[in-house]
């Protein structure tokens, strides 16, 4: 099989690049996350070269996230906290709210050219494979690989980055303009937290070139980000370095101290309660229950009265801790969330403005939909603590 890459010229300049494999086409074009120009060169060369698909770097949530900006208007906050998944809408609002930041600065908005490639595909009647990672996957993966300690640290750098507002100079717009920003984000990640690299970049080079090398169609143009183009290129070009899609695609699994943790500590609390039994007799035992649903109860109690919840919540937070921190199938912050969202729901205009109130912490007790992930956080952190505190003393009093 003929494997000959070649750098295109012309107008597209070093922004694409020209494969001939196996008598294949593919057209790569390299692009920078927030730029126009990016945008104009991808609709541009796929009208020039009218491919029989495009392959462009999105997931299919990615896609109906740039698809539909307004996506949150419709989201059914209830819902959202029965399958448990209030983390992950944390982590997708802080993405927005990173994403209209940008694209309020800079005039256009991060990914422009991937829905540019797709818009100016569907007008030509061209397929659109949409060819990366799930994202989640990818998530998962990443914080799988970071020890415990190098989490908070990462959720620490997060925490802070939210509520930063530097002002951007010309010199740091011109450069935003000019590059693949989300690489460079991952690079100095990489950097950082070396673990994530191999996820974030070498693992989904692999994953893309793999998508892209079984695209039907002897024509492809494929529109990612300028810092994939070079382990694309050099995974295409080499005929024996092919990912193992399945693999990529694998969750994680549970870390045994977790599973142990689960299950484990609850175990040993009601344990220690059984030896206070034995010793000391059964008001010995009624105390001890007492003082746990105290002991866990009151401080997520107090995590709710922090958030400024409804009074309900409150109570809701003290008497679901006690059991939830036993039976860990659900913690007392969805428990208390859900809650609040039934006692207190968002309005529709908190939830439009949802993306940009999160970088304000005032807003956080202002907007419904924010005090509902409020409630959540400072809920779940309060009922842990108490956990811990209460196991520690019970055991002390068993031994």
């Amino acid at each position: 099989m003929s494997e000959q890459p070649q750098e295109s010229t012309g107008a597209a300049g070093d922004d694409v690049c020209v494969l001939e494999i196996g008598g294949r086409r593919l057209v790569i074009v390299g692009t920078a996350h927030i730029s126009r120009e990016s945008a104009d060169l991808v609709g541009a060369v796929i009208e020039r070269e009218r491919p029989d698909c495009v392959c462009i770097e999105l997931d299919r949530a990615r896609f109906e996230a740039l698809s539909r900006p307004d996506r949150f208007e419709s989201l059914d906050l209830r819902e959202v906290i029965r399958r448990r998944q209030l983390a992950t809408l944390l982590v997708n609002l802080l993405l927005v709210s990173y994403q209209k930041q940008l694209g309020g600065r800079l005039g256009v908005q991060p990914g422009a050219e991937l829905m540019q490639a797709a818009r100016t595909a569907d007008e030509l009647g061209i397929p659109v494979v949409l060819c990366d990672r799930d994202v989640r996957v990818t998530l998962r993966r990443a914080w799988w690989r970071l020890s415990f300690w190098r989490k908070c640290e990462l959720g620490g750098a997060l925490v802070q980055s939210l509520f930063e507002d530097r002002a951007l100079t010309e010199d740091d717009l011109r450069e935003l303009r000019s590059q693949d920003v989300v690489t460079k984000l991952m690079d100095e990640l990489g950097e950082a937290f070396p673990a994530l690299k191999a996820v974030l970049i070498d693992e989904r080079d692999g994953y893309l070139a793999e998508r892209i090398r079984s695209t039907p169609g002897e024509r492809v143009v494929v529109v990612v980000g300028a810092g994939h183009v070079g382990g694309i290129r050099a995974r295409l070009s080499s005929g024996g370095d092919r990912a193992d899609l399945a693999a990529l695609e694998e969750m994680p699994p549970p870390s045994p101290l977790v599973k142990w943790m689960a299950w484990g500590v609850p175990a040993s609390i009601l344990l220690a309660v059984l030896l206070i039994g034995l010793r000391r007799g059964v008001d010995a035992v009624g105390e001890s229950v007492v003082f746990w649903v105290l002991a866990s109860g009151g401080p997520s109690m107090v995590g709710a009265a922090v958030a400024l919840a409804h009074p309900l919540t409150l109570l809701t937070a003290f008497v679901a801790a006690p059991f939830t921190t036993l039976a860990p199938l659900i913690g007392a912050g969805h428990v208390a969330a859900l809650a609040q969202a039934w006692l207190r729901p968002p309005r529709v205009h908190e939830i439009r403005s949802v993306a940009t109130d999160i970088r304000s912490p005032s807003a956080w007790w202002r907007n419904r939909m924010l005090r509902v992930l409020l409630v959540f956080i400072l809920t779940s952190l309060g009922a842990s603590a108490g956990a811990l505190f209460g196991g520690f003393e019970l055991f002390r009093q068993a031994f």
